[in-house]
């Protein structure tokens, strides 16, 4: 059985409207935060309790984004930051976010 294999948008085709929606949901924002610390991150850790099918759809929104990284690796899916990507594009952006992501400011 091959692995899964996942699409991500190139680095110039991430927009920072697309990146901003990514991150606008406090679930989503809740993933990057346990992602902060730039290793890889089986999915299941990343949301506490949600369905497969939710956890999926969050998963995907931030790989299409361009926010995420993922692939698998036997029956898991690992996920990382794409911080270097991130930060090229849109300087301060992504720190900013994740610094504001335990706080009232960052919770809807």
């Amino acid at each position: 059985m091959s692995p899964r294999t996942y699409h991500h948008p190139e680095t110039d085709e991430i927009t920072l409207a697309r990146v901003l929606a990514a991150l606008s949901d406090p679930t989503r924002l809740e993933m990057i935060r346990r992602l902060a610390d730039g290793g890889e991150h089986d999915s299941l850790e990343l949301a506490d309790d949600l369905p497969r099918s939710t956890l999926t759809y969050h998963t995907r929104m931030l790989r299409d984004a361009g926010v995420t990284w993922t692939r698998s690796e036997g029956r898991a899916c690992l996920i990382r930051l794409r911080s270097e990507d991130l930060d090229q594009l849109f300087p301060g952006v992504l720190a900013a976010v994740i610094a504001n992501a335990g706080t009232k400011a960052g919770r809807a």
